[in-house]
């Protein structure tokens, strides 16, 4: 739940013991708020939720967009309460204006991060610049990986996520003006990623857009936007 452009934003949890909409006990149920940030009191904004489990099966969100970067927090097993005492992570961020007012998102766009694991690491997919402004759009999807979830996440050149590092998986061209905002599944042991981007040749609209991984050195590649 967001104000657009403001960091006043919630993210919540809803529960429901089956995904069959037919079954008799199918209902959403409302577990409240997990985590929310406020203008004037948190420099970072609590929107794009990921959930993530460690090797010792420790859920952890991560989330957030512009300000002072994507943060991370340890929760406990309901996973709709955080983790005594708390413990919290930046796991990415880029360079903000010094000048601007806490109630600016800025100029150090990123945002959408989403953990996947394969191998020995954990890698960190998040998005890039601008989404949502159609033939505007500057969308671009980056990486990093840490073998420890809490980072730090480096970069195929070194740079933690969270000091400006990103490595490039795709990007936009003339006919998509922006790609990013992503998820990553294993269907029969291929390694997808799903993310949207802005369709040139139909007004710029956002469609979905699904890739296939290819594994390289340990990186993700995929083909670029055709």
């Amino acid at each position: 739940m967001s104000a657009f452009g403001k960091n006043t934003s919630a993210i919540g949890l809803v529960t429901n013991t089956t995904l069959n909409p037919e079954d008799v006990n199918y209902k959403w149920e409302d577990q409240g708020i997990v985590i929310q940030s406020v203008p004037g009191r948190d420099l970072w904004n609590a929107i794009d939720p990921n959930l993530i489990f460690d090797e010792n099966g420790t859920p952890w969100l991560d989330f957030g967009s512009f300000w002072s970067g994507l943060k991370m927090v340890k929760l406990n097993p309901d996973l709709k309460t955080l983790a005594k005492p708390e413990a919290w992570h930046t796991i990415a961020r880029r360079d903000r204006a010094s000048d601007l007012k806490d109630e600016d998102a800025g100029n150090a766009a990123l945002e959408g991060p989403f953990i996947f694991t394969k191998g020995d690491y954990y890698y960190l997919f998040l998005s890039w610049d601008y989404c949502c402004r159609g033939e505007e759009s500057t969308y671009k999807l980056v990486v990093g990986r840490s073998k420890s979830v809490t980072g730090p996440y480096v970069d195929k050149e070194g740079i933690e996520l969270n000091k400006g590092g990103g490595s490039l998986v795709i990007e936009g061209n003339k006919n998509w003006y922006g790609v990013g905002h992503n998820s990553v599944f294993t269907f029969d042991g291929k390694d997808y990623t799903f993310m949207h981007g802005y369709d040139a040749s139909d007004k710029g609209l956002p469609k979905l857009i699904v890739k296939e991984i290819t594994w390289i050195a340990g990186w993700p590649t995929v083909k670029p936007m055709d």
